[in-house]
Parts: C-alpha cells; sequence; structure tokens
C-alpha cells in the first residue's frame, strides 16, 4: 500500500527555519506514512532550495503568494492525504500518530494542530491560547497550525485561493463546519513576534482579519501587512 500523505510547504527565503521543519517530518517517512515532500517556492535568494533537495523534495517554483504557491502544491500531490505546513512550523513529535487517527475517520474533514511558539515565555503562552480558542470557538485556525485534509476535500471547497494573504482564512471559511483539532502541537517561531513585539503584531493580526471581514481586498492587505 503507497503511503498515503503528500506534505506541501510554501517557502520564501526560509534556510534558517526550513531544517527543523523538515527534521520533524522524518517521523512520517520511518512510519510510512509520508509518500512525497513538495516545497513550492517563491523565488529564494538564499539557501531554501537546496535544503529542500537534500531532504529530497519535489521542488516547484511559483510567484511568491501563499495561496498560489499552497494550490500549485496540492495540485502537484499524488497522495490521497494532503499536509499543508508553513516553512517555519515544527510539528512536536507524535504527530504521525494524531495524523494517522484523523484520517482513520475519513475524507469528508480536515484537521489542525493546536499552536504553540519556541519562545517568548507568558505573552508567547497568551497568544498561543488565543489561536487555539480561535480556531474552536470560530473554526478559524491559520495556516501556522497546519492544515491536513484529504484532496477530495480539497476539490470540494475548491481549493486555495491565489491570494497573496489570507489565503488560510479563506480555506477556513470554505471548510465552514468541516474542521476539526487534531489536539496535538504544532510549534511555529516567535521570531516576527519578539522583532515587533507581541502586543503590537497580535493587535496587528487581528485588525488585518477585522479588515478581511469587512471586504478590504488580500492585495491591499498585504501591502499594510509588510510595512
Amino acid at each position: 500500500m503507497r503511503a498515503p500523505l503528500s506534505v506541501v510547504i510554501p517557502t520564501l527565503n526560509a534556510e534558517v527555519p526550513l531544517p527543523s521543519c523538515l527534521a520533524a517530518l522524518y517521523e512520517g517517512v520511518e512510519v510510512g506514512v509520508i509518500r512525497e515532500l513538495i516545497v513550492v517556492d517563491g523565488g529564494s535568494n538564499d539557501a531554501t532550495r537546496a535544503i529542500a533537495d537534500e531532504a529530497g523534495a519535489m521542488i516547484l517554483t511559483a510567484l511568491p503568494s501563499r495561496g498560489g504557491q499552497l494550490g500549485a502544491g496540492v495540485e502537484a500531490a499524488r497522495g490521497d492525504w494532503v499536509l499543508c505546513l508553513h516553512a517555519d512550523t515544527e510539528l512536536a513529535p507524535g504527530w504521525t500518530d494524531a495524523v494517522g487517527a484523523h484520517m482513520a475517520r475519513g475524507p469528508d474533514v480536515a484537521g489542525y494542530f493546536r499552536l504553540g511558539f519556541d519562545s517568548g515565555g507568558a505573552s508567547a503562552r497568551a497568544v498561543a491560547r488565543w489561536a487555539n480558542v480561535r480556531s474552536q470557538v470560530l473554526g478559524l485556525p491559520y495556516g501556522d497550525q497546519g492544515l491536513l485534509m484529504s484532496r477530495k476535500l480539497y476539490r470540494e471547497v475548491g481549493g486555495y485561493s491565489e491570494i497573496p494573504l489570507m489565503e488560510d482564512v479563506a480555506m477556513a471559511r470554505a471548510l465552514k463546519r468541516r474542521l476539526r483539532s487534531l489536539e496535538h502541537l504544532a510549534v511555529t517561531s516567535a521570531a516576527k513576534y519578539q522583532a515587533q513585539g507581541w502586543a503590537r503584531r497580535g493587535a496587528r493580526n487581528l485588525w488585518t482579519l477585522i479588515r478581511y471581514f469587512a471586504g478590504v481586498s488580500p492585495e491591499r492587505l498585504a501591502q499594510s501587512y509588510r510595512k
């Protein structure tokens, strides 16, 4: 029986976090869950592609738009299931058990991980707690929590929107009530929060979400977000 899972990672100058992300995935190779690793690069000018190549990934090139990159990766995937991950997210040991249990329930519900940070103390715990409450109550997990779904379900909801920002929220809204927590931890980098300040970055993310729901285009949001 072929391994069921394709892992898709969009990248752009991710040479620092990518090795840890990939190392955590090796568990899936050992137990025979991962069929292939697909890295969709948005034009890196560092060692990202070399790192992905050394890991045995299929490397695709796309414009630097996370929604477009993820869409290209899923379209190229051959597994019955796809796990979409950010390059700065590291799955906690034992993740294959949680993924296997979810896949055994059938293809009609997507899964996401609980969020944690690799550093940050009380501030990190507070932000992670809010993210996990948001995911459970509002059904809005973000991309740094990973997203596991069958290709069948992916096609049913229309796939990723080819937008530069908020592709994860758009996908969560498309999935509506067809989302379930895997009750396992995904640890993401705290670097951006530490650089910008936990309260400031958290408020900025919330304001971006509110503007998106108010109808501001992802293109305008991306321009503001990256300033």
